[in-house]
C-alpha cells in the first residue's frame, strides 16, 4: 500500500509539474522555481570565476569578441520574445559573458544568462559567426530550461516531493542534484550531457538566435565539421563529450538552415 501511495503521489507531482515550454513548445517537467535556479547559478558562477583565470575584456580582443557576440544574442532574443508577448521567458536574466583562459574546447551557459567561453574553443570556431553559433546553442539550453528539466527528472527518480519540503534551493538533496547536473568543480566542463531531444532543440534555436543576432548561421556546418575532425584523435575535446558532433547533427543543421536564414540580416544592413 505504501509503495502504491508513493507511486501515485510521484505520478501526480509529475503530471502537475509538466508545463509547455514557451520557447520550444514542448511539454517538459520543471519542478524547481527558475528564480531559485538562477540564484544558485549566480553563486556557482561567481565561485567559478574566482577560481579560474578570466581574460580581461579591455585587454583582449578575444574577450571583447565573446562579450560582443553574447550581448548581440541577448539583445536579439530579448527583443524577439518581447515582441512575441513572451518576455517573461527571460525574467531574472542578468547576462554575463566571460572568456576563461583554459585549453578545453568548451563553452556553457547557466540559468540566468551566466556564460563562459574557454580560450581552447576559439581555434576551432575560427571566426565570430561560428562563435555565435556555439554561444547561441549554449544559451538555448538555458532559455529552454533544460537544466531545470534534467534536475526535475533526477529528483523524480529519487522520489522527491513525498516529504513536501524538498523542492527548495536550501535543501541538500536539491543542491546535490544541481551540482551533479552542472558538474560544478569537476574536470569535465560545467554542463553534463543533455538528452538527444535537448541537443536537437539547442541546435535548432541556437541557430536561430545566431541568425537573429546578425551572424550567418551557415557557419554552423564548417564549424561542426571542424569539431568532428578535432575529435577524431585518441581523446576528443570536452565539448564533444557533452555535445556529440557527427553526420546526423550536420545533416539536421542543414535541414534547419532555410528556417534560420529567414531570421538572418547581416550586421550593418
Amino acid at each position: 500500500m505504501k509503495k502504491t501511495f508513493i507511486f501515485l503521489t510521484t505520478s501526480l507531482l509529475f503530471i502537475a509539474a509538466c508545463t509547455k515550454n514557451a520557447v520550444t513548445g514542448r511539454k517538459q517537467l520543471n519542478l524547481l522555481n527558475e528564480g531559485q535556479l538562477q540564484q544558485m547559478a549566480l553563486q556557482e558562477y561567481q565561485t567559478f570565476l574566482s577560481q579560474n583565470k578570466v581574460v580581461n575584456n579591455t585587454a583582449s580582443k578575444d574577450a571583447e569578441m565573446v562579450k560582443r557576440v553574447g550581448t548581440r544574442i541577448a539583445s536579439a532574443i530579448t527583443k524577439y520574445y518581447k515582441d512575441q508577448g513572451k518576455g517573461d521567458v527571460l525574467n531574472g536574466y542578468n547576462w554575463q559573458f566571460n572568456l576563461v583562459d583554459d585549453k578545453q574546447v568548451n563553452a556553457w551557459c547557466m540559468p540566468g544568462g551566466k556564460v563562459v567561453v574557454y580560450t581552447g574553443l576559439l581555434p576551432v570556431t575560427q571566426n565570430e559567426a561560428a562563435l555565435a553559433v556555439v554561444m547561441g546553442h549554449e544559451i538555448a539550453h538555458a532559455v529552454a530550461q533544460h537544466g531545470n528539466e534534467r534536475m526535475s527528472q533526477t529528483l523524480i527518480a529519487q522520489g522527491v516531493g513525498i516529504a513536501g519540503n524538498v523542492l527548495t534551493s536550501g535543501n541538500a538533496q536539491v543542491n546535490n542534484v544541481f551540482n551533479n547536473t552542472y558538474g560544478i568543480g569537476s574536470q569535465v566542463g560545467v554542463l553534463l550531457p543533455n538528452s538527444r531531444k535537448q541537443e536537437l532543440e539547442a541546435d535548432h534555436f541556437g541557430l536561430i538566435f545566431a541568425a537573429m543576432s546578425g551572424y550567418n548561421p551557415q557557419e554552423a556546418i564548417p564549424f561542426w565539421k571542424r569539431m568532428a575532425q578535432a575529435g577524431s584523435g585518441q581523446k576528443p575535446p570536452e565539448f564533444l563529450s557533452t555535445h556529440p558532433a557527427d553526420e546526423t547533427r550536420i545533416q539536421r543543421l542543414q535541414e534547419l538552415m532555410p528556417e534560420a536564414l529567414k531570421y538572418y540580416k547581416p550586421i550593418g544592413k
